[in-house]
């Protein structure tokens, strides 16, 4: 009786431990959910209103074309034979952007072997377990592509590939996104906390600091995995949403979206449709790093040789969007994941009325001449 009791207490002890993994788990893939864009091809895909995530694209095709022509040797690479050229789109999301963003890649690299044998290409798209890989693979079995394709779901701040197994790795406008919120901007007893707003613009300087922080540890950590996962002879290109290092006028509209739609969610909670405590615990994991910024924190980290690092010329057709309806639904596809998450779908729609209310009243967001947004454009080579 002895004996089965103390059976009975192990395999209750087990169960219990069990509990307790299965809840972290759960905690940790909602985490990663709300850092998906939201799915499908509707009216509030990211799939639809992805328009300016295309102009980066497209700006910077020449100069992927240029240094894939210049700098990828063909020799370093080493392939044994048979061996597939490997390719990573890092943070792909599940718009049509990224099957056209490795397109452009998979032709610069059949110039670039054109006097060698053309080698077979495989394609790894990566985002988060709660991107919507099944409308991506759907879109890519109606196109006659010329590379095996297969999903790496995960995070990108950390290892994804086997070591060495990589030779050209490329993301757009992902790595701007954090690995997680600054735990200091929801800590009540620190500085930084970022009651009543939503991210940092307009915040004090203690929680763009906060935020500064995270994002330097994040492109460490990416980097330190991307070294070990390129082939000797890889690159890396990539192209990352930013902000002036100087910036001179009063209207810059770079991150002030997010500062409108928090002051949605706190005229929400001023007419008690949602909780003012639920607000000041929801912050944006997004930062736009300056250049200056960017290159000190690669060079700090010592893996990667700065191949070409520019800030891109964008045409302004690719970042204007003078239509209010267009502009709402751009960022309702980046942000109601996020906002479903902490504050549950019933609200999503009023918000967002709201915040087209707002966004018609300001002579800002719809003025061509007050959109500073910029990216940078970098190649890296492992050192």
């Amino acid at each position: 009786m002895v004996v089965k009791t103390k059976k009975l207490y192990i395999y209750e002890c087990a169960l219990r431990r069990f509990a307790d993994i299965l809840m972290e788990a759960k905690s940790q893939s909602i985490m990663l959910e709300s850092y998906a864009m939201n799915g499908g091809d509707g009216p509030y895909s990211y799939a639809q209103n992805s328009l300016y995530q295309r102009g980066l694209m497209e700006a910077a095709k020449g100069m992927i074309n240029e240094e894939i022509a210049m700098k990828l040797d063909i020799q370093e690479l080493s392939l044994a034979a048979s061996e597939p050229i490997r390719i990573a789109d890092l943070g792909c999301s599940c718009g049509p952007n990224t099957i056209l963003a490795v397109q452009h890649i998979i032709d610069a690299l059949m110039r670039k072997f054109q006097s060698h044998s053309t080698p077979e290409f495989q394609v790894f798209f990566n985002d988060h377990v709660s991107n919507d890989f099944n409308s991506l693979f759907a879109s890519l079995s109606v196109l006659g592509k010329q590379y095996y394709a297969a999903s790496a779901p995960g995070s990108f701040h950390g290892r994804l590939f086997p070591k060495a197994t990589v030779h050209f790795v490329y993301s757009s406008y992902a790595l701007n996104w954090l690995s997680k919120v600054p735990e200091r901007v929801v800590d009540k007893t620190d500085p930084a906390w970022n009651q009543g707003r939503i991210h940092y613009t307009g915040a004090p300087k203690e929680v763009l600091e906060a935020y500064s922080d995270q994002y330097a540890k994040d492109i460490d950590s990416f980097l330190q995995a991307r070294v070990k996962e390129l082939a000797p002879g890889g690159l890396m290109a990539l192209l990352i949403p930013a902000v002036p290092d100087v910036i001179t006028d009063p209207q810059i509209t770079i991150g002030s979206e997010f500062k409108l739609v928090g002051s949605c969610l706190m005229d929400m909670a001023k007419l008690g449709m949602v909780s003012e405590a639920k607000v000041d615990t929801f912050n944006l994991p997004i930062y736009f790093t300056y250049p200056k910024e960017l290159r000190q924190i690669i060079e700090e980290n010592g893996c990667f040789s700065i191949e070409r690092m520019e800030v891109l010329n964008i045409p302004k057709q690719h970042i204007v969007m003078p239509d209010l309806r267009q502009r709402m639904l751009y960022i309702r596809a980046i942000l109601e994941p996020l906002i479903k998450n902490h504050f549950g779908n019933e609200i999503i729609d009023q918000l967002f009325e709201i915040y087209s209310r707002k966004l018609s009243e300001s002579s800002i967001f719809l003025n061509p001449e007050c959109q500073k947004t910029t990216a940078i454009f970098l190649l890296l080579k492992p050192i």
